[in-house]
């Protein structure tokens, strides 16, 4: 509990902006490399709780560095060096303010949204007598803008286009992009006993004027998975699934009175539910790499974290 990385402050050779977003820390290395640090801070309806979850930000930086090298194929991706278990280093770009979330099951928030009676999702038509975890015939897209603060915003397809967000046809791109990577992701999760049920990916521009797959992919926080063995039995007995993805967390504040509405507050989170939290990114961690997962010597993290970023820097 004591050696939780809740947050970094370097000063860096070239620096010229840190960006703290809900869980990284990110550095502009003049204009030329992105440094991004995967904290330990963990967020659910858009708010960072007040606790962190050891090695939490291990667990997304090593899945999602682990993904991009698997997905290189398909697209080029920001991805350069992971010189710290928490800590990726890559190119340079500028985001576009949208997250492409893909979703081959109906289940968490658009199964919340179908309950209330709605049948359209970001524009995207959704069939009545449809059931909780039901899978989609094919893959639906619904993106999102991409607040830097409060909530993130479902948005069109025509409107993200009519609002200059991002042009036609580089929407196209990375609608063809994002289809293409959740066919790998799930092709991969088939093969350890799981089903991607949905996720979002990030992309940018770089200074080439190529698209670049950005940030993190396929983790248990941009991402939802099933454990395929009774998946089919329990849907059928219209039960829960058991699945690793960080939902449990949003199904525990739900169940604790807490959404992220004004007015609400965050329950007290007890050391036993902290790393009950953690066992479970680690058991993630686990079953979609195959590999058992190394916890590093936690002692002064930012220590650590700060000598290895600058080691690659000298050198880069």
């Amino acid at each position: 509990m004591n050696n939780v990385l809740m947050k970094t402050s370097f000063t860096l050779p070239g620096q010229k902006s840190l960006y703290n977003g809900k869980v990284r820390d990110v550095y502009n290395i003049n204009d030329k490399f992105l440094v991004m640090v995967a904290s330990d801070r963990i967020s659910a309806f858009d708010v960072v709780l007040p606790k962190g979850i050891p090695h939490k930000g291990q667990v997304l930086n090593q899945i999602a560095e682990k993904f991009l090298d698997a997905t290189a194929d398909i697209c080029p991706n920001w991805k350069i060096a992971s010189p710290d278990p928490n800590v990726t280093i890559g190119h340079f770009c500028n985001i576009y303010p949208v997250e492409m979330i893909i979703r081959g099951y109906l289940t968490g928030s658009s199964w919340r949204t179908y309950q209330k009676g709605s049948r359209s999702i970001c524009g995207v038509p959704i069939p009545n007598g449809m059931v909780e975890h039901q899978k989609f015939t094919e893959p639906i897209i619904t993106p999102t803008t991409k607040a830097k603060e409060g909530h993130d915003e479902d948005i069109s397809e025509a409107e993200l286009i009519a609002e200059g967000l991002i042009s036609k046809e580089e929407y196209e791109l990375i609608k063809k992009y994002t289809r293409a990577l959740f066919q790998r992701g799930t092709e991969i999760a088939a093969a350890r006993g799981l089903l991607l049920v949905d996720t979002k990916y990030e992309f940018g521009k770089g200074p080439d004027g190529r698209i670049y797959l950005c940030d993190e992919i396929h983790t248990p926080d941009s991402s939802r998975y099933f454990y395929s063995e009774g998946y089919s039995e329990r849907f059928a007995r219209g039960e829960q699934q058991r699945q690793l993805s960080k939902e449990f967390v949003r199904e525990w504040l739900m169940a604790n009175g807490f959404m992220g509405h004004e007015g609400q507050h965050v329950p007290e989170m007890s050391e036993s539910w902290i790393n009950e939290i953690s066992d479970r990114y680690i058991e993630l961690y686990e079953n979609i790499t195959g590999e058992k997962f190394i916890r590093p010597l936690t002692e002064n993290i930012n220590h650590r974290i700060e000598k290895n970023i600058l080691e690659w820097l000298h050198e880069n």
